[in-house]
């Protein structure tokens, strides 16, 4: 049985990981066939682990694409094999700033509360 994959999206159906791969294909269409094909292959649980994710604590997990720029998705398990896709980032170094790991894990909390128990 496979996993499924949703984008995260605002209270008010903002669709912001949607957004970023949009912006990511007209910048960068290599990469992003890289993270679509990365996105893609969680729906198996044998890629949950490196080479293709890492975990980054406290059940979230980041999908990363080493190209021109490093491409990062980061995302989490919920209920029913679903994985919720919450953030993108692009950047030249190793290091995840703070800033982009603080809106992954505020979205992350903020798409759990939302969740039905």
């Amino acid at each position: 049985m496979e996993f499924s994959i949703e984008f995260y999206e605002t209270e008010n159906g903002a669709a912001l990981v949607r957004q970023f791969l949009d912006e990511l294909k007209a910048s960068d269409p290599d990469d992003f066939a890289a993270i679509i094909a990365g996105l893609s292959e969680l729906r198996n649980r044998q890629y949950h682990r490196e080479p293709l994710s890492k975990a980054l604590g406290d059940g979230l997990f980041e999908l990363r694409h080493v190209g021109k720029l490093n491409t990062r998705v980061f995302w989490f398990f919920v209920k029913n094999r679903r994985i919720v896709a919450v953030h993108g980032m692009r950047n030249k170094g190793q290091a995840i700033s703070s800033r982009d790991l603080a809106t992954a894990r505020q979205r992350m909390r903020e798409r759990q509360q939302r969740e039905p128990k």
